[in-house]
């Protein structure tokens, strides 16, 4: 694949001065490179086997606040240092930054190497190891929807994010002329993934004006977390160098339509069979797929705080938006929480509806590959499929509908204490505690707007 790189095949290019910069990066808990540049001469010499980061890069919000109250890390104990470990399978150039490769790193405790629990790619590691055990591999793809702004980031903060100009005036989905107007900076964004290992499928127009969707091709899980985290932020940086801006926000605008991250999902041999397939049953639809499937209902709400980690995430959640508000199944229809697609194929597998753009990929691969395996282990039987618009069903399970009840059900699940361990359940319901205690201590904007004046 264009991009990916060997470590000789990085000394040669290094050697020739076509790289000269290298970007060793973790994955945080909001699902964003946090690192440093190495020059390559000194990656090459002993970075290439480990660096060091401070441990407080796992007990931050999305503002980069510390956080206080984690068991992991605190000023108390001094904010020490986590070893970085660059897995070299993941080495590659970065075409939108000159001279630049890219790996991304294991995170590992400082004196013991061990990796560290809860940070987001070890949690999902874990799983794919208890996948391999039953001799299975789950395949993902995830799609990311975003706005495109007119306004730069600069521009945008320096406005207070209020009165900003979408790249459209209208509805674009599937929209060849309107997205045609913004294909300079989508275009960039296509091959400059192509050329970072991460094979883009295509990017079209989504339901709102100025909104986008990019996707990628279908790989095993791990790879799929890895890629979708240097999507995120190729978007990011790609639209800054053309003096735009993108949000990957669940919900930037509540008259907007929200940001998905629709994640698909099967489980195959490592020789590559589909394991969700049976020709001979209904829909194709083996009976392994079946329990896989009655687990994600059956865990829905424990599973959604990693699908939806935000207080602005639950605001996605409306009828008529094509996002969903019910956790239920359904054969293609865009309504359902869950989505069973290519139905009657070797590519028949089931689309989560539910996370927004603001997950952390490995932890939302992570909680749904646990739920499908407790479905399997079990062997739950799946329920019949809904029919009609899922919005206005009666009497079937809702999406928790605030943070608040999606942490109450993350805290409380024992599958989910069983397959990621308490410390790290404990460390994640933290999170999002202190995000609910925060937001409710500050006075926000929507706040100001609507009582300033008739207060």
């Amino acid at each position: 694949m264009a991009g990916k790189l060997t470590l000789q095949e990085l000394r040669a290019l290094a050697g020739k001065g076509e790289i000269d910069t290298v970007l060793v990066a973790l994955i945080d808990m909001q699902g964003r490179l946090m690192g440093k540049r190495c020059h390559v001469d000194f990656f090459l010499e002993s970075a290439f086997e480990e660096t060091h980061s401070c441990n407080y890069l796992l007990a931050t919000d999305l503002e980069m606040y510390t956080v206080e109250g984690y068991r992991a890390t605190s000023w108390e104990a001094g904010y020490g240092d986590y070893t970085m470990k660059p897995d070299l399978s993941t080495l590659r150039r970065i075409p939108w930054l000159e001279g630049t490769a890219l790996v991304i790193c294991d995170v590992l405790d400082h004196h013991t190497h061990a990796e560290v629990p809860h940070s987001p790619r070890a949690v999902l590691k874990r799983q794919v190891a208890r996948l391999k055990e039953k001799s299975m591999q789950a395949m993902m793809a995830s799609e990311l929807e975003f706005f495109l702004f007119h306004d730069s980031f600069e521009e945008a903060e320096a406005k207070d994010y209020r009165g900003l100009k979408r790249i459209s005036a209208y509805n674009e989905d599937y929209h060849i002329f309107q997205t045609t107007k913004e294909e300079g900076v989508m275009r960039a964004i296509r091959n400059g993934l192509n050329g970072a290992d991460v094979p883009v499928e295509n990017s079209k127009g989504e339901a709102d004006a100025g909104q986008a969707e990019i996707n990628v091709r279908y790989t095993d899980a791990l790879t799929m977390a890895d890629r979708h985290a240097i999507v995120k932020n190729g978007c990011k940086e790609i639209a800054w160098q053309h003096g735009r801006a993108i949000s990957f926000m669940a919900k930037w605008d509540n008259a907007a339509a929200g940001n998905s991250s629709h994640v698909h999902q099967s489980l195959w041999t490592p020789e590559g069979e589909p394991l969700f397939y049976d020709a001979k049953a209904e829909h194709g639809m083996s009976e392994l797929m079946r329990h896989y499937m009655a687990g994600l209902l059956a865990h829905a709400g424990e599973i959604t705080y990693f699908l939806a980690p935000h207080i602005n995430s639950y605001k996605r959640f409306a009828a008529g938006t094509f996002a969903p508000t019910k956790a239920i199944w359904s054969m293609d229809n865009r309504t359902a929480g869950y989505r069973v697609c290519g139905a009657d194929t070797k590519a028949v597998r089931v689309e989560c509806r539910v996370g927004g753009a603001d997950l952390t990929p490995h932890l939302a691969f992570a909680a749904l590959i646990a739920a499908g395996l407790d479905g399997i282990e079990n062997k739950l039987a799946l329920e019949p499929a809904f029919v009609g618009d899922a919005y206005h069903g009666k009497d079937v399970r809702e999406i928790p509908h605030t943070l608040r009840e999606a942490t109450a059900a993350l805290d409380g699940s024992e599958m989910l204490r069983k397959a990621f361990g308490d410390e790290v359940i404990d460390h994640y319901v933290h999170a999002a505690r202190w995000e609910q205690e925060e937001f409710d201590r500050r006075v926000t904007d929507w706040e100001v707007r609507r009582g300033f004046e008739r207060a």
